[in-house]
């Protein structure tokens, strides 16, 4: 069993987080530059997956789950 953890917005990631999801933790907060004050990232494990959440739902796996984009369909 793999613990989660927690961690603020633009705040560097703790030692648990894979090193592949960095980069792209990375990329989710610069496409939402000063929008991230009192927010926290979340990781969770799922079947042995690390998924990463900030609060207002973007999600970080193996892509970035943008809630903000409306372009998407479905």
């Amino acid at each position: 069993m793999r613990l989660g953890t927690r961690w603020s917005f633009g705040a560097e990631p703790p030692a648990s987080v894979p090193n592949d999801l960095r980069p792209r933790i990375a990329a989710a907060e610069a496409a939402h530059p000063g929008d991230g004050d009192g927010r926290h990232w979340t990781l969770t494990w799922l079947e042995g997956r690390p998924i990463v959440e900030l609060d207002d739902g973007t999600v970080v796996s193996d892509t970035i789950i943008d809630v903000q984009d409306a372009d998407e369909d479905w």
